[in-house]
């Protein structure tokens, strides 16, 4: 089992940056794929960023690409979301996610991810 958690979330003006942090306890944080995910009122799920269990393959949605970049420490067991150039269309509730398949592709589809945390609420404001 892996539990995660996110922080970081909160309320900035558009333009601004966050960084959002995914601490995964349990076993196995290292060989597992990173994602996030985020969900705003009315809408469905949709993929923002993942990334590999050995860090080396990223994989990013087109609105982000160039904004927004996923790193991760194993030392630390965390998973990180560096966000700046934000517009209020990024205002969602941020997940992070886990698969411990060990594939070699990122996935970007919810249904791929074993473990979800609770979430972290982005708000940009115009």
């Amino acid at each position: 089992q892996v539990q995660l958690v996110e922080s970081g979330g909160g309320l900035v003006q558009a333009g601004g940056s966050l960084r959002l942090s995914c601490a995964a306890s349990g076993r196995a944080f290292s060989t597992h794929t990173m994602g996030w995910f985020r969900q705003a009122p009315g809408k469905e799920r949709e993929f923002v960023a993942a990334i590999s269990w050995s860090g080396g393959r990223t994989n990013y949605a087109d609105s982000v690409k160039g904004r927004f970049t996923i790193i991760r420490d194993n030392a630390k067991n965390t998973a990180y979301l560096q966000m700046t150039s934000l517009k209020p269309e990024d205002t969602a509730l941020y997940y992070c996610a886990a698969d411990e398949s060990r594939s070699f592709y990122v996935p970007v589809v919810p249904n791929k991810y074993d473990y979800w945390g609770q979430g972290t609420q982005v708000t940009v404001s115009s």
